[in-house]
């Protein structure tokens, strides 16, 4: 049996119990007391029947309190199941449904307190140590259970694969709902580092929180990256990013000017990328210095394979584009859906991304199936134009999907939220000395409100239904 990561958290604590281990809304609790107050809650809990295998829904904001309340639930053994506190009632009762959960955290249920205690309950291995929900692609809630014990070497593989170094600071900015800051947090804590926790992100007070707080390692979403670039340049030179040593994005898809800028910007020995799903069947990473030489690119499989298939599921081979199959890191499995069945055949398995290899090995991604738009024949990925509008000045955040067409099939149809005035014709000018003619979008649709969720999601198929219909 490994070590329960409630020990480890402990035996951190320990270590250093004065120093800063969580800050968020302007409070900031040391190691000793996060520690305390998570003992406090555990207790609790395990009144109400929480022990291995149960789960226990924590319906919460980013907040003090759920940091709490996730270590409370690792302490007593049981299985956190994270619920974005904003979703709409009936699509956080279907999660809830399928999570049956033994005790809710938040939402009418239970809320740790100030309470705190130093009787430190037994420590007991969370099996499996998290599980999150996921929309996907046709907007259905779905459950990913991790297949892994709560024991350090799982709880902190993000931060390997991010460059993360032990102690410092790390600025995690997106929903603790998401499995990627959910990750990176979970890292941040086993490598002993000061969380510095977003209630919700916002580009300037994200740069004054690396200064403040000297971090050293950033979780970023391109949605992120993107919102930071457009701030003025003046605010962004005058921030104090010396302390930065990593940032890892993942979530989305980044389009190639900014990832460029941000190389540009930092170095391309500090910005690393990550794809894998929530599932981790395998994962890529590239960094910087990779991705130079191979723009684009999404980065290899330092374990497990990928290969890419045609529509008639033939293997591909390099430059030839197709779905993309990965091969789990070892025999054992790494999760199992509830309320959803995985696309596997034999030891392979496919998330629906379409993509493409190339000679050494490295992996460029299109679009997910479900998004891609055929028009006249032709392939056009959303993902694409996407990038090419965002740089304009004027787009703030953008989806594309393909509407009905009686002469092509379907044509790609923008919605835009922008950032100040603009019109069709001058984000088709804009578009038209950086895309083929036939992926320039027929119609443009202006909104008001973001496109793009705080993990950096879009739902296009959601989007597109709403149209259609």
């Amino acid at each position: 049996m490994g070590t329960p990561i409630a020990a480890e958290l402990a035996r951190i604590a320990g270590e250093g119990p004065d120093l800063p281990a969580l800050t968020c809304g302007g409070v900031t609790l040391t190691r000793r007391r996060l520690e305390r107050r998570a003992n406090a809650f555990a207790w609790r809990l395990l009144e109400h029947g929480v022990g291995q295998g149960e789960r226990v829904a924590l319906v919460l904001p980013n907040s003090v309190e759920f940091v709490v309340a996730l270590l409370a639930v690792w302490k007593a053994g049981g299985t956190p199941v994270p619920v974005a506190a904003r979703l709409p009632e009936s699509e956080r009762a279907a999660i809830l449904e399928l999570a049956e959960p033994r005790v809710i955290v938040g939402e009418g249920g239970l809320l740790p307190g100030d309470e705190e205690s130093g009787d430190v309950p037994p420590a007991v291995l969370p099996t499996p140590w998290k599980i999150l929900a996921s929309g996907g692609s046709t907007g259905r809630p779905k459950l990913i259970a991790t297949a892994h014990e709560g024991v350090p070497e799982k709880v902190g593989v993000l931060g390997l694969a991010g460059a993360m170094q032990v102690g410092g600071a790390a600025l995690v900015p997106a929903p603790l709902s998401h499995n990627g800051p959910f990750m990176a947090l979970a890292a941040a804590l086993t490598f002993g580092k000061h969380v510095v926790l977003m209630q919700r992100f916002d580009a300037a007070e994200a740069l004054r929180l690396i200064s403040e707080h000297r971090v050293d390692w950033i979780y970023f979403v391109p949605t992120m990256m993107h919102r930071i670039w457009r701030l003025p340049e003046e605010v962004r030179s005058a921030a104090d990013i010396s302390s930065v040593k990593s940032i890892l994005h993942l979530a989305a898809p980044i389009a190639p000017w900014l990832k460029q800028a941000w190389i540009d910007w930092f170095g391309p020995e500090r910005v690393w990328e990550l794809y894998a799903g929530t599932e981790a069947q395998t994962a890529t990473v590239i960094s910087g210095h990779e991705w130079l030489a191979h723009r684009g690119s999404v980065g290899r499989v330092p374990e497990g394979a990928i290969e890419i298939r045609d529509p008639a599921g033939t293997v591909v081979g390099p430059g030839e584009s197709g779905e993309v199959w990965m091969r789990v890191r070892s025999d054992a499995p790494t999760y199992h859906y509830i309320g959803a069945s995985a696309r596997r055949e034999g030891e392979w398995e496919s998330l629906g991304d379409l993509g493409h290899l190339d000679a050494d090995g490295y992996l460029y991604l299109g679009d997910r199936q479900t998004d891609m738009i055929l028009v006249g024949g032709s392939n056009v990925y959303p993902a694409e134009i996407e990038g090419a509008l965002e740089e304009h000045p004027m787009v703030r955040s953008v989806a594309v999907i393909g509407l009905p067409d009686d002469d092509l099939g379907a044509v790609p149809h923008a919605i835009v939220q922008a950032a100040g005035p603009v019109t069709d014709d001058e984000l088709r000018a804009h578009l038209s000395v950086r895309l083929a003619g036939y992926k320039l979008p027929r119609t443009f649709e202006y909104v008001t409100e973001p496109l793009r969720d705080e993990a950096g999601k879009v739902r296009r198929s959601a989007l597109r239904k709403e149209r259609v219909s």
